[in-house]
């Protein structure tokens, strides 16, 4: 069932039909709620008794007397198709962290284990055109935390957010994407693998309705949840203005701890990071100064960014056999395409065609001169 335990269904699909209306928000979902007793009364409670509640006008009223609880059901019908599922506030399952939000949100739709959600966890965030260093970094980190039991969340964006997710399923933990769209939706089309093995692995979640597009708006609310699920969040790499530090602001704001990752000062994506230092961030230099934030054991080990050491990668375990090649040969070092189409020994359209595949999947990243190498 798409609902949760001891909810009956046509309750949870009146909740889900009042959540889906305009402008209601999750505390005037609260107020409804609590002053008819149930989701199912307050779709059905006079207009005029809903108008007297505070913070409802009569075209509030009116919006949520036209609210149907068959588009409840209809959401729960696809959840149900997807094996998917809606945690309401009152759900043992639903994550007391964001609980205790300034926003905590109205629901939360799940694509997963849920039991994720109440792990310890870090958030790992950073940017879309990250630097190879930047990489580097978030691939040192999660892998880190992740052996330590603490669960990965992100934002399933392109860049460091999939290099952070990917790495901790590689070594063998957990991760949680917090999605700006609804389920069924893949934003970005490259992530489409990424979005199987969290399903797999650990879990996705929304607010919003599956079928729903991602829009502009969408990606500020997703990031308050990606802080809020976390008890630490880290920045690996942020150009001024970027959505990781609107994350970081969120966490901030929710009275979580914020780490930076330094980087070069001639660098645009470090200047972010640079300043949350200047400005009292704690700076993210292994996994051992997010666990010591978290109060849990292993801060005594220095991690592998720390003793000047790379992360071990693992080759994923889904790619072709011409993707496999390249990878061997760019593991060592980057090489110029001419190189990999003579290691690969393929016809050098499907070998630029390969690089690109890896490339859309935040493995590969070109550098200047059609030189390849491993993100």
């Amino acid at each position: 069932m798409a609902g949760p335990p001891g909810g009956g269904r046509d309750e949870v699909a009146a909740y889900l039909a009042l959540a889906q209306v305009p402008g209601i928000g999750a505390t005037r979902l609260r107020t409804l709620v609590a002053a008819f007793e149930s989701a199912g009364a307050a779709l059905h409670a006079p207009a005029g008794a809903i108008a007297a509640l505070p913070g409802f006008s009569r075209a509030a009223a009116g919006a949520i007397r036209a609210a149907s609880p068959a588009g409840g059901h209809e959401i729960l019908s696809q959840l149900d198709r997807l094996g998917a599922a809606v945690l309401l506030p009152d759900d043992p399952r639903f994550p007391p962290l964001l609980s205790e939000i300034p926003e905590p949100p109205a629901l939360l739709y799940v694509w997963g284990d849920p039991a994720w959600l109440r792990r310890p966890a870090v958030g790992i965030v950073g940017s879309r055109d990250h630097t190879s260093y930047g990489a580097d970094a978030a691939r040192a980190l999660a892998v880190g935390v992740a052996r330590a039991g603490v669960v990965v969340t992100s934002g399933m964006a392109r860049g460091i957010d999939a290099i952070a997710h990917g790495a901790a399923l590689e070594a063998g933990g957990a991760s949680v994407g917090v999605l700006g769209n609804g389920f069924g939706v893949i934003y970005p089309a490259a992530n489409r693998t990424l979005y199987e093995r969290m399903i797999t692995a650990g879990c996705l979640v929304s607010e919003l309705p599956p079928g729903e597009r991602p829009h502009a708006g969408a990606f500020p609310r997703r990031n308050r949840l990606i802080s809020g699920l976390a008890g630490v969040t880290v920045v690996v790499e942020a150009a001024p203005g970027s959505g990781a530090l609107i994350t970081s602001d969120c966490a901030l704001d929710q009275g979580r701890t914020v780490l930076a990752v330094p980087g070069p000062i001639t660098s645009p994506t470090s200047l972010g990071c640079n300043r949350l230092i200047q400005q009292g961030a704690k700076p993210a230099l292994s996994a051992a100064d997010i666990l010591e934030e978290l109060g849990l054991p292993g801060a005594a080990d220095s991690g592998p960014g720390a003793r000047g050491e790379t992360a071990p990668r693992s080759q994923p375990p889904d790619l072709n056999n011409l993707q496999r090649s390249l990878w061997d040969a760019l593991v060592v070092e980057p090489k110029h395409v001419d190189v990999l189409v003579a290691t690969a020994g393929g016809e050098t359209g499907a070998v630029l065609t390969a690089l690109t595949e890896l490339e859309m999947r935040g493995l590969v990243r070109q550098q200047p001169g059609m030189v390849f190498g491993l993100t």
